[in-house]
């Protein structure tokens, strides 16, 4: 930030896919890094871990869906289902064979990865509204089948406890040993999204998302892409829902209902569309607006209205904002949360001076 680059001096291939070509840049990341994996965990109470640990799970989830609808196009209102298909994968495999976690984790993400491809089907002959049509009928779908077969959901109440995971003899069960256990996850989760955009797949699903007639005309496999968006989204909503069911013990359907699919969408869209950072911020902001409604209606809410009303209106008014400012960002600012953190960073770039 306090120094770029003037002109292009790059000489290899390796140098101009760095991730970071800037030394400000490889310092700002270390430091990031040293803040969330030493500063953090040792200074926020329980509680605050927790919210900590929730964002972490939003955040590789938003990820997955924004490769789908932000990088490629394609929009999906069955990210929530997809989350539940790895989550009751992973704990029928936890329970019925006693297999570790890695193996849960990983299975979990691949039979997310098939539903979904199965699901994006429809794309290949449909798009926008129509297409998210279509992937809210299989939301629907899988949630009547999580409900009704008694194989896959374990009875009538739809819930399977899980056993806590585990690292050698240690169990993670506490909040700090939870938020490291995650965060491993969302580095990991970054990481691959950001070499995925930058290479020939991602570049192929900017294509698709720009214009598919073209792409195709270039020699773009619509058919293979399409699907194979499908399914890496998928396979994060599987990993995602994997990590979700080991954090609170338990696979429910009731975490995975179409309402979470909508809480994602807003994720992306107030985040920033097309955008690795965008996700992220989008995440911790809807994770966050609940809990900061909470504190802010528990202590001004009783200087306007009775204690019952304020307790009514804390769930309805999450509702509204959420709409609000989805209609907002869509109106004012489409690039999010995203762009408007580039717009600060650019402005201190060149600051004092005007231009």
């Amino acid at each position: 930030m306090f120094h770029r680059e003037s002109g292009v001096l790059k000489t290899t291939y390796e140098a101009d896919m760095a991730l970071y070509p800037l030394p400000i840049a490889k310092w700002t990341v270390a430091a990031v890094a040293v803040f969330f994996f030493a500063v953090i965990p040792l200074v926020l109470h329980q509680y605050y871990l927790s919210v900590a640990n929730l964002v972490w799970i939003a955040v590789i989830g938003a990820l997955g869906l924004n490769i789908l609808v932000g990088y490629t196009g394609q929009v999906s209102i069955g990210h929530g289902a997809f989350m539940s298909v790895g989550a009751y994968t992973a704990a029928n495999l936890a329970i019925r064979l006693g297999s570790p976690w890695p193996v849960n984790l990983l299975a979990g993400g691949l039979m997310a990865a098939a539903v979904g491809a199965i699901v994006g089907i429809p794309s290949l002959r449909i798009k926008g509204l129509y297409l998210a049509i279509a992937t809210l009928a299989g939301q629907l779908i899988i949630e009547w089948t999580i409900n009704h077969v008694t194989f896959i959901s374990g009875g009538v109440q739809a819930s399977i406890d899980v056993p806590r995971p585990r690292l050698g003899s240690i169990v993670i069960s506490s909040q700090r040993e939870m938020y490291y256990f995650l965060l491993v996850f969302v580095v990991l989760a970054i990481v691959a999204t950001l070499n995925l955009v930058r290479s020939r797949v991602g570049r192929a699903f900017i294509a698709i998302r720009d214009q598919d007639i073209a792409a195709e005309i270039i020699g773009i496999n619509i058919f293979r892409y399409k699907l194979l968006a499908f399914a890496i989204s998928s396979f994060y909503a599987g990993v995602t829902g994997v990590l979700y069911t080991y954090y609170l013990g338990i696979a429910n359907y009731e975490q995975f209902q179409i309402g979470v699919s909508i809480d994602y969408l807003a994720m992306i869209i107030i985040g920033g569309l097309g955008s690795v950072l965008g996700s992220i911020f989008g995440a911790a902001f809807v994770t966050l607006l609940p809990i900061v409604i909470r504190y802010a209606m528990e202590a001004f809410g009783g200087l306007f209205f009775a204690p019952q009303t304020v307790l009514n209106l804390i769930p309805n008014l999450r509702l509204m904002l959420f709409g609000a400012l989805i209609i907002f960002f869509l109106i004012v600012e489409p690039e999010g949360l995203n762009r408007l953190w580039r717009n600060i960073r650019n402005y201190f770039r060149i600051w004092p001076f005007a231009y």
